[in-house]
């Protein structure tokens, strides 16, 4: 579907009461659009895990203006299955389709010059970045406390 809009109409004839009942549930699946208008927008919360968390964004059900309870899972299932073709994929599908680029992986850890043995902490980083140490600072120290 194209806009927010046409999936709060859908949930109305699918659930009852009014698209406005609907409308702030659509608008927080799409909001990815007001960073990347073109549709693997999709891949920040049409998944299984996005409908888990519209459910902690909005609450476990809705009351539309029918009265009708419904649950906002079934809200979301809705608007994920009209976007993905019927199906309703994991988080996992959309993030294995990634393709890895170099700035990705391998943090960067951001050299302070300075005289050896003056600050631990940059002598840890320094360790760390020629790749001596995998140890993380706490344990670094500890291991170095009983090697002096």
């Amino acid at each position: 579907m194209a806009h927010p809009l046409h999936h709060a109409e859908s949930s109305a004839q699918k659930f009852g009461g009014d698209p406005s009942d609907y409308q702030a549930i659509h608008d927080w699946f799409d909001a990815s659009k007001a960073h990347m208008a073109f549709f693997t927008h999709r891949a920040l919360r049409h998944h299984t895990h996005g409908i888990f968390e519209a459910e902690r964004e909005f609450g476990l059900t809705i009351t539309n203006s029918a009265g009708r309870i419904i649950p906002v899972r079934w809200i979301g299932e809705q608007h994920v299955k009209e976007d993905c073709q019927g199906r309703i994929p994991s988080m996992v599908d959309w993030f294995r389709r990634i393709q890895p680029e170099g700035w990705m992986a391998n943090g960067h850890i951001d050299l302070v010059q300075n005289e050896h043995g003056s600050d631990p902490r940059a002598d840890w980083m320094t360790e760390v970045s020629a790749g001596k140490t995998i140890l993380g600072f706490k344990d670094w120290m500890d291991a170095r406390t009983v090697i002096c």
